[in-house]
């Protein structure tokens, strides 16, 4: 004996009705884009055609500045001044961590050791973030003079305020189980980060310091235009003196040392990655 299946039929859904509230609110949200584009585009003096009518301007430093001026004389000091910036780089992330880390600890929710302590700490790092690292490079030249020094000190300073900040919130995010075990058995704040919080993100920690490693070389690359020596430095003298074909070796050296600190990063990431 055989069945035959009921004769099911799909009842049409009705389109669904928008709010006519949520069409005014993005209609609105769209308009005020619009006008804030118009505004950044006219203040900041947006114009293709000048760019445009500047061809010919480029073209002529495109041709003073290849081929590149590759003898010893302008590539030694370029090699040494792109490890100058390496050195200003390393240093500016190196020298940072144990106030970073310190920092990170008093503006982290789990390990502060109170509210007054844990919003002065998060305030300290929020203005050693806010003030750019160029600035910071201005002001320790104009105090200690021209040289690697004013840049590291930048380096420092500001690399405490964005690592602390990233630090904290990777505190914060670790998984509460070994914290609170070692909470239960009576163990201090301290105590719960160096045995339970710190383990267990050591390797988030390690990477957004290979990362401020990275951003911190590229930044020592602009501190040394203001002054605080590397490479930097002589790319700015360079075009000072109209010297191009120096000004496109020296960005070549920089390419090289941008590319194996990426890689070595890189390495150093993986390696942790396949410990863990």
């Amino acid at each position: 004996m055989t069945t035959t299946a009921p004769d099911v039929r799909r009842v049409p859904v009705p389109p669904r009705r928008r709010d006519p509230r949520t069409l005014a609110l993005a209609a609105t949200v769209g308009v005020v884009l619009l006008v804030v584009h118009v505004i950044a585009w006219r203040t900041t003096e947006m114009s293709f055609a000048t760019l445009l009518g500047g061809a010919d301007g480029m073209a002529e430093f495109l041709t003073e500045a290849i081929p590149p001026d590759l003898s010893w004389a302008v590539l030694g000091p370029s090699l040494q001044g792109a490890l100058v910036t390496l050195w200003i780089g390393l240093l500016g992330t190196t020298l940072s961590i144990p106030f970073a880390l310190a920092l990170a600890l008093a503006a982290a929710r789990g390990t502060a050791p109170g509210p007054v302590t844990y919003q002065a700490a998060r305030g300290l790092l929020s203005f050693l973030r806010a003030v750019p690292d160029v600035v910071f490079a201005l002001v320790f030249v104009t105090a200690v003079g021209l040289g690697p020094f004013p840049g590291v000190l930048a380096l420092v300073l500001h690399n405490i305020g964005v690592m602390g900040k990233l630090w904290a919130e990777a505190v914060e995010d670790a998984d509460p189980g070994p914290p609170t075990a070692l909470r239960s058995a009576g163990a201090g704040r301290l105590q719960v980060a160096v045995h339970a919080l710190l383990p267990s993100v050591t390797p988030q920690l390690v990477g957004l310091l290979l990362y401020r490693f990275d951003v911190n070389v590229r930044s020592s690359l602009v501190l040394g235009l203001v002054g605080a020596g590397g490479i930097g430095f002589l790319i700015n003298q360079s075009i000072q003196l109209f010297r191009f074909d120096e000004m496109l070796t020296h960005i070549l050296v920089v390419l090289l040392l941008i590319v194996a600190v990426d890689q070595l990063s890189a390495l150093v990431r993986r390696r942790l990655g396949s410990d863990t």
